[in-house]
């Protein structure tokens, strides 16, 4: 499958909400691309073959609360790698270093274990959608204060009208989208 119809492929089973959490919004729904175990292994498959690669292997794989803990335990499993969890404040039991980032209104918190990572490992961080990009660029952050070395961020879907995708690339972060939708 190319890219192009993996590409559409994807998108055309990717639910759109309107409306939802807040009028306006068109919330971009990958849990079909989850329910379909041959469009999953189509999914997952991308991802894999992407990170086999000599120059993009990472040493771990590490996911974004909560819908990067799906995608990216799976391809840390299937590349044979450890995966590692970055969650909301208050959800990790042992010893942790935090990050909080601004959001549209407000702020969050996430959190990482101190002995997720090692210094110098590389390491593949994965989540669902980048839109303003501040869960990506939160994770990188705890990772680097760690000492390891985030490769590439990816996702399955990019909404770039968001500028999510921008803020990511010029902290210096590859980025790898499978689907980009116009608007929000």
């Amino acid at each position: 499958m190319d890219d192009l119809n993996l590409n559409d492929y994807l998108k055309s089973r990717i639910r759109t909400v309107p409306d939802w959490p807040a009028p306006g919004v068109q919330f971009r729904d990958i849990t079909p691309l989850l329910q379909d175990p041959r469009v999953f292994r189509v999914l997952i498959d991308a991802f894999v073959h992407r990170y086999m690669a000599p120059d993009l292997r990472p040493d771990v794989v590490a996911g974004l609360d909560a819908r990067g803990f799906i995608l990216g335990s799976v391809v840390a499993y299937e590349l044979g790698l450890g995966f590692v969890p970055i969650r909301k404040k208050g959800k990790l039991p042992f010893t942790t270093v935090e990050q909080t980032y601004e959001l549209e209104y407000g702020s969050a918190t996430v959190e990482l274990h101190t002995d997720a990572v090692k210094p110098g490992q590389r390491v593949l961080l994965i989540d669902d959608l980048i839109a303003t990009g501040g869960t990506m660029m939160a994770g990188k952050k705890l990772l680097e204060k760690l000492g390891a070395s985030v490769i590439e961020g990816a996702a399955i879907v990019d909404l770039p009208e968001l500028g999510g995708s921008e803020r990511i690339k010029a902290t210096g972060l590859k980025l790898f989208t499978l689907v980009s939708f116009a608007g929000h």
